[in-house]
């Protein structure tokens, strides 16, 4: 009943329902449940060097045939195709060939031969002095994380953690300073409302709103999120235990649903 007031209140938008919830205290599911649950693969990969990644999205409506070997296969060869070529958007990617044909043409032959809509319709890229691939939970979450220092064991150990972290966590920046400004007022908003909620005088408003963001620097920003492996360190603190100087630069996590 709370959610329908939510919506009734917002006129039915989910977002802003969202954040009405949040600002009368009640903690809400970072999933939405109107979000499609499509089915598929998500495959990460790395070039050879180590310093360019991509990850693709290709989307089936069961997860029957995205379980299946051939369909999994056939992400491979998409994946591969991707990282070999390097293209700038997924209309290029489609572009490309594998097996004698174009990927939109051999998409189309297996949508033809199963029977469901099939589609490439994430295709991201990333390059960096080294970029680190993780696929997780049956290639359901795909992750590239972006680094600062060249190569080397540890780091592409830290790299990898990094990744995990990023699946696991799903954190919206980098660092603080990554946040975008839209998201920065959304939070301060929410947190000035949850404190007036409180019934605290409105000269501790700022003060109280300022530690609530501190907060949510610690919980949604990587570098600042305890982690996962041992919550006695940030993820700032393992990558630079690697290298002084190490750091993430950029990350991109592609899931199924989303």
């Amino acid at each position: 009943m709370d959610c329908k007031k939510a919506l009734e209140e917002t006129n039915g938008d989910f977002e802003a329902a969202i954040d009405y919830l949040r600002k009368k205290g009640q903690k809400v599911a970072a999933k939405r449940s109107d979000r499609e649950a499509n089915e598929g693969v998500v495959i990460a990969k790395t070039n050879a060097a180590n310093n360019i990644g991509i990850v693709i999205k290709l989307t089936s409506e069961t997860d029957f045939v995205a379980k299946n070997a051939d369909f999994i296969a056939f992400a491979e060869q998409i994946a591969q195709t991707a990282i070999d070529s390097q293209p700038a958007n997924i209309e290029e990617l489609k572009s490309k060939s594998i097996g004698g044909k174009t990927i939109a043409d051999a998409i189309n032959d297996q949508v033809a031969k199963i029977g469901e809509k099939i589609d490439v319709v994430t295709y991201e890229k990333l390059a960096a002095e080294t970029v680190v691939a993780y696929n997780h939970a049956g290639n359901r979450i795909g992750v590239l994380v972006a680094m600062n220092q060249p190569h080397n064991e540890k780091i592409i150990l830290a790299g990898k953690d990094a990744a995990m972290q990023v699946a696991a966590m799903n954190p919206v920046a980098v660092d603080k300073d990554d946040v975008s400004a839209d998201t920065l007022r959304r939070e301060i908003e929410i947190a000035k409302e949850q404190i007036r909620a409180e019934g605290k005088p409105e000269e501790m408003v700022e003060k109280i709103a300022a530690g609530k963001l501190n907060k949510f620097y610690k919980d949604s920003t990587l570098h600042n999120q305890e982690f996962v492996k041992d919550p006695s360190k940030t993820v700032k603190q393992m990558l630079q235990q690697a290298h002084p100087e190490l750091h993430v630069t950029a990350f991109r996590r592609v899931a199924l649903g989303e």
